[in-house]
Formats: structure tokens, C-alpha cells, sequence
């Protein structure tokens, strides 16, 4: 192919990319506008903090639904974190290289891919009727915590292998031990691609329907959970309960319920990019 023929090419694909990347971001902005068009009348303290109504639109909220998804999340993320990130150590940093660890690694890598239905299924044959939680938080958590685990484990482990070996050997060089060489270099300078990781694991974790649908979460509580064994509902089940109903205003307190779980996602996102800019900055290589 001549050096023309390669720019001509060149220049097609980059039309063929700007276009699909245009297309994508205006899909994404169409949504948005008709989201925020048609729930922003109804997002007030009031829709907040009220418990659902199936009678009346204007009496309806979504306090114990968002404290369902907090609850939820906030022990997703207790469980599934450490976990997630102790497997990558081990299977990057001190696990022998070896077939069994190829087929570990193979296996991790096919489980991120599996539809999330498939580990509600698990959830509830495991964890809700095999250890007896019924359908509690804590169940929704386990059940979550599966669903991310590879992502987690996937990401960390990529972090871990683009710290440069460099690090490691002036480690070894003044004394360190494989863990404190670990502990104290390889992981804070992983920290960014680790929190990376677990930002896209638990963004996906907090707009999935169909795992706590699946272990029983009820599409309709009146009351916020109380503890890790409390029934609960989430918010993505309480507007897909909405949307299923015929009335137009409660399509409308729907969108509403999705502005708060949008803002909800983009707080935890905050959070995660300031904790990784904040290694980022401290980081030297």
C-alpha cells in the first residue's frame, strides 16, 4: 500500500471514530435532557425522604430504596475491595507461575464477562436458601460482591503489573522483604489503576436490576433497613417498579428516582478519582 493510500486510510478511520464517538456522546446527551425533563419537578427533599406509594405519584419516594443502594453499596465494597485486591497480590506478586495458576487467571478473566443474571441465580441458590440470609442486605452484598469481584481482580492486577520491576529490585536492594516490598512500594504506586478498577466494578454494581431481583429484594418496602440481615429494595428495582406501572406521573417520579441515582454514582466516582489523584500526585515514577 503506498504512503498515500495509508493517509487516505488514515484519515477514513479517524472520521469513522469522530463520528461513532459524536454519536455516542449526543445517544448520551438526549437521555440525559429527557431524564432531567421530565423527574426534575418532582426531586425534592420530600420525594427523598418519603417512603414509596403504589396509590398516589405525589405521596411516593424513594428514602428506603436510596438507603437500600447505600447499604448495599457501602457493603459491596467492604467485602469485595479487600478480597478483590488480596487475589491480585497474590496471583501477580507471590503465586508461583505454573498451569494451575494460568487456568485461576483464565477462569477470573471469563467470570467478568458473565451475564449478572447468572450470578443472581448463584446468589440465591448459595446464599439466600443454602446459608439461610433470605433476603437480606447482606445476601445482596455476597451476591453483588461475585458480580464485581472479577473486574476488581482483573483491573488490580494490570495496576500491579505496570508498577516498574525497577521498584521492586531497589527494594530487594536495601533489605526490604517481598511483603514489605509489597506493602510499601508496589501498592501505592498501583493505587490509581486499583481505585480505576473498583470505580468501574461498583458503577456497574449500583445500576444492576437483575441480581437483587433475583434473591427476592422486595420492589416495594416501606421502611429503610436497619442492619445487614434487614429486607430491603434498591433503587434501580424501585424505578423499574415505576416504569412497569401505567400512569404517566409515576414514569415522571421515575426519572426523578434516576437524577438521584445518577447523582448517587457520580459522588462515589468523585470520591474514588480524588483518592486516585491524590496517589497520582504523590506517586514519583
Amino acid at each position: 500500500m503506498s504512503l498515500k493510500s495509508r493517509k487516505m486510510v488514515g484519515i477514513g478511520a479517524t472520521g469513522v471514530f469522530m463520528f461513532a464517538t459524536i454519536l455516542a456522546v449526543l445517544i448520551l446527551v438526549i437521555l440525559i435532557f429527557e431524564i432531567v425533563s421530565s423527574g426534575y419537578k418532582d426531586l425534592d427533599w420530600k420525594f427523598i425522604t418519603s417512603p414509596p406509594s403504589v396509590l398516589s405519584a405525589e405521596k411516593a419516594g424513594i428514602w428506603p430504596a436510596l438507603m437500600g443502594s447505600i447499604w448495599l453499596m457501602a457493603l459491596t465494597a467492604v467485602i469485595s475491595i479487600p478480597v478483590g485486591i488480596g487475589a491480585a497480590i497474590y496471583l501477580e506478586e507471590l503465586t508461583v507461575k505454573n498451569k494451575l495458576t494460568r487456568i485461576i487467571e483464565v477462569n477470573i478473566s471469563n467470570l467478568a464477562g458473565v451475564p449478572s443474571i447468572v450470578y443472581g441465580i448463584l446468589g440465591l441458590g448459595i446464599f439466600v436458601r443454602q446459608f439461610h440470609m433470605g433476603r437480606s442486605v447482606l445476601a445482596g452484598a455476597l451476591t453483588m460482591s461475585l458480580l464485581i469481584l472479577p473486574v476488581i481482580i482483573v483491573s488490580a492486577r494490570e495496576a500491579l503489573k505496570a508498577v516498574p520491576d525497577s521498584i521492586r529490585q531497589a527494594a530487594y536492594g536495601l533489605g526490604a522483604t517481598k511483603i514489605q516490598t509489597i506493602w510499601h512500594h508496589v501498592l501505592p504506586a498501583a493505587v490509581p489503576g486499583i481505585v480505576t478498577g473498583i470505580i468501574l466494578a461498583l458503577s456497574r454494581a449500583v445500576g444492576e436490576t437483575a441480581p437483587i431481583a433475583m434473591i427476592g429484594a422486595l420492589s416495594y418496602i416501606h421502611d429503610a433497613p436497619k442492619g445487614v440481615m434487614s429486607s430491603f429494595t434498591a433503587l434501580p428495582l424501585q424505578i423499574y417498579n415505576w416504569i412497569s406501572y401505567p400512569q404517566k406521573e409515576f414514569h415522571e417520579i421515575a426519572g426523578a428516582a434516576i437524577l438521584v441515582l445518577l447523582i448517587l454514582l457520580l459522588t462515589m466516582n468523585s470520591i474514588a478519582i480524588t483518592i486516585r489523584q491524590r496517589f497520582e500526585r504523590n506517586r514519583q515514577w
